[in-house]
């Protein structure tokens, strides 16, 4: 994501607004999966996603619900992060 980020900075900076404005609304799906849970849940479901041994939020935190987690890799494979 630093390309696509530097690339939405880069176009509105560039007088490109348009452009800047579509690509932040692409990512807001993608942003709504990783804060639909208490941080770190998400984060660490999208890096095991990714295929990072980060193992399971410990307590008082839980894994990520089944619903959530399939919206969240959706968003992931939408952004072809997986």
């Amino acid at each position: 994501m630093p390309k696509f980020v530097h690339n939405i900075v880069f176009d509105y900076l560039s007088s490109n607004f348009t452009l800047a404005t579509d690509s932040q609304l692409k990512a807001i799906p993608l942003i709504n999966s990783l804060f639909s849970e208490v941080n770190p849940i998400p984060v660490k479901t999208a890096l095991s996603l990714m295929g990072y041994d980060v193992g399971v939020p410990r307590l008082p935190l839980v894994p990520m619900s089944f619903e959530k987690k399939e919206q969240l890799k959706q968003e992931l494979i939408n952004f072809k992060i997986i």
